[in-house]
């Protein structure tokens, strides 16, 4: 099988990459540099420009994974800062090119990396389904949703579309790039208050398990939730303080209510997230 993994060189993407390295799949990444894997992949110079021809991309690919996004450096909703218009044509068009020259190529299974933004507001407390109405209440969360149904739209018995709903990604610090938690770790350890609150995670390497999942089922569904644990500000910074001997107060728990997400048939195709154990695994590792 050879892949070709858009964002590659990204955080999320850079798991999905080191994923497909380790069962031995011919791995190719699309990017504007080149990165450093554990193992060579090919390397092809892109970006999301809708009016670049990227036939050339496609030679031999078999699958896509785009995990690429064009936005504010550390930023994904509110990622447009102050030209929306630019956002939408390359993460929206750019996309749809992108799955366009995909499927002319006769590439046959396309992966895309969307969020759970596109439910925008629900009912408060209410688990998300993939068979809910979604209510993006965020640009970033409209350009998601508009890719995921231009890629829908595609889909047939020769090129069929998966679309992965993923929530907040957790994971190791990558080279050169603090980890997400950085600054709320540093707040902590510090003794500054530490605000409540509660979200829903889910590792890097469990994500990569949920794209692997979604290239190899011989008919996966079209859109998929990719969530494993709703995290307590509390229980985390508990890992943190039981790894440090931190004598600093740990935040109340948050009563805000939080729409989990129902994974069900992401599990219905073998993926088995890590839970608590990976989450304790791998803060205390950040130590």
């Amino acid at each position: 099988m050879t892949v070709l993994v858009t964002g590659g060189t990204g955080f999320v993407g850079g798991f999905v990459v080191e994923a497909l390295l380790r069962r031995g799949d011919d791995v190719r990444v699309m990017g504007r540099a080149p990165g450093c894997f554990s193992a060579p992949v090919g390397f092809v110079r892109g970006s999301l420009d809708p009016g670049r021809d990227m036939s050339a991309a496609f030679d031999g690919v078999t699958r896509l994974v785009h995990a690429a996004f064009d936005h504010v450096p550390g930023r994904y909703r509110g990622g447009e800062g102050d030209d929306p218009k630019t956002f939408r044509h390359r993460n929206l068009d750019g996309s749809v090119a992108l799955f366009q020259a995909a499927k002319r190529a006769g590439v046959e299974r396309a992966v895309f990396l969307s969020s759970r933004a596109v439910y925008g507001v629900q009912p408060p407390g209410a688990n998300l389904t993939e068979q809910m109405e979604p209510h993006p209440d965020t640009l970033y969360g409209e350009v998601k949703l508009a890719a995921e149904r231009a890629l829908a739209a595609m889909s047939d018995d020769g090129f069929r579309g998966v679309s992965l709903r993923v929530t907040g990604v957790y994971g190791p610090d990558a080279a050169g790039r603090p980890h997400k938690w950085s600054d709320l770790f540093d707040d902590y350890l510090t003794g500054w208050p530490v605000e409540p609150r509660r979200a829903t995670e889910v590792h890097g390497d469990d994500v990569a398990a949920a794209v692997l999942a979604a290239l190899d089922a011989p008919e996966p569904p079209p859109v998929l939730n990719v969530s494993d644990i709703l995290l307590d500000r509390n229980d985390l910074l508990a890992i943190v303080q039981a790894a440090t001997g931190s004598p600093h107060q740990l935040p109340p728990r948050s009563s805000e209510p939080v729409n989990a997400m129902d994974c069900a048939l992401l599990r219905s195709l073998g993926w088995q997230p890590g839970g608590r154990d990976l989450l304790d695994r791998t803060v205390r590792a950040m130590f």
